[in-house]
């Protein structure tokens, strides 16, 4: 059985919500990963079979390794469709916005969700939502948004109505989410989630390897690249940064996903618990950071304090404005900052 986390007024407000609307959209952050795709397709193929008119819309691509999702190859891209995506949101009776706490979250998407009619509700994650819904249910103790869209479902009594195809995009969510189940997945009801949504059929083997084991051979080399010439490891601090700039990333036939999981590698190294990942995106003119750490070590408040970014405790992320050489320098002053929570036992 699964406790209740979800607040049983946000519940009924949204069953009428949805039993009214005609028109929904369903909107996630920028540069979606598993659980923004994950979320948006398992609520997206249950709203379906409700029989609602029901648009996905993301702000720009996604990874190829998402591509095989059921429902993905009907997810419009904001950057490559606007006016028909504006049309849409101005349109819609119910708005639903997963896996995201701001609207700065979801770039060129925000002033059109901002100013649409619609119901807005707010499914998410990450600590410190701002109020832009008139329905919020956040919960940073969950590990993905994709497990909030299963706790939803099932608390709308709607479980048997869950397709396979919902199943397997609320799993590939949560796996996504939590590193494969090695972080942020210590609650025993992720394990009976896991359970009930096998009994839908899905093949859990088969997700992980489209996932985990679809990448190009250009992506492995990347990685011997950043593993051999780009990793710097700081035993004195116990962390380790990776940085790739554009030119870096050119040389390697870089598309996006590629370095999807590098900030992970470090990690295995014995004794270091922070690893710190600065890639260059030249599309949208900034370094995105990404953090992550092991134990007790709070990356989101590093992620917070020096790179305007926030997150969960092991997994977050930021963004920082300015060369690779500055971004380098940032982080050098946050280790020496941290220094005494990286180095005790």
């Amino acid at each position: 059985m699964l406790t209740k986390v979800i607040l049983q007024a946000n519940i009924d407000h949204l069953e009428k919500w949805i039993q009214r609307a005609d028109k929904i959209v369903i909107v996630s952050h920028v540069s979606p990963d598993g659980d923004a795709i994950g979320s948006s397709l398992g609520l997206y193929h249950y709203l379906d079979f409700l029989g609602k008119n029901v648009n996905v819309i993301v702000p720009n691509a996604f990874p190829d390794f998402l591509r095989w999702m059921p429902g993905a190859k009907d997810i419009l891209r904001y950057d490559k469709y606007k006016e028909f995506a504006d049309e849409l949101i101005a349109a819609a009776d119910v708005l639903f916005c997963l896996d995201f706490n701001s609207l700065k979250r979801i770039d060129k998407l925000a002033d059109a969700v901002a100013a649409s009619p619609a119901r807005k509700a707010l499914i998410d994650h990450h600590p410190y939502p701002e109020s832009f819904c008139k329905i919020t249910i956040s919960h940073p103790e969950i590990a993905s948004t994709s497990e909030l869209i299963f706790r939803l479902i099932c608390r709308m009594g709607a479980f048997e109505d869950m397709s396979k195809e919902c199943a397997e995009c609320i799993y590939t969510g949560m796996m996504t989410d939590t590193g494969g189940f090695t972080y942020n997945s210590n609650n025993r009801e992720i394990y009976f989630i896991i359970s009930e949504l096998l009994s839908k059929g899905i093949d859990k083997d088969a997700i992980y390897r489209n996932v985990y084991n679809t990448y190009s051979e250009s992506r492995l080399r990347l990685m011997g690249f950043v593993l051999y010439s780009k990793m710097i490891v700081y035993p004195e601090f116990n962390a380790a940064l990776i940085t790739l700039t554009d030119e870096e990333q050119k040389r390697f036939n870089y598309v996006k996903g590629d370095s999807e999981g590098f900030v992970n590698i470090p990690l295995s190294i014995k004794n270091v618990r922070f690893s710190v990942f600065l890639r260059e995106d030249k599309d949208s003119e900034m370094i995105k950071i990404s953090l992550r750490s092991i134990g007790d070590f709070p990356c989101n408040k590093v992620a917070a304090e020096f790179f305007g970014g926030g997150g969960h405790l092991n997994a977050s992320g930021g963004e920082f404005y300015g060369p690779m050489e500055e971004a380098v320098e940032l982080f050098k002053r946050a280790l020496v900052k941290y220094q005494e929570e990286l180095i005790k036992k």
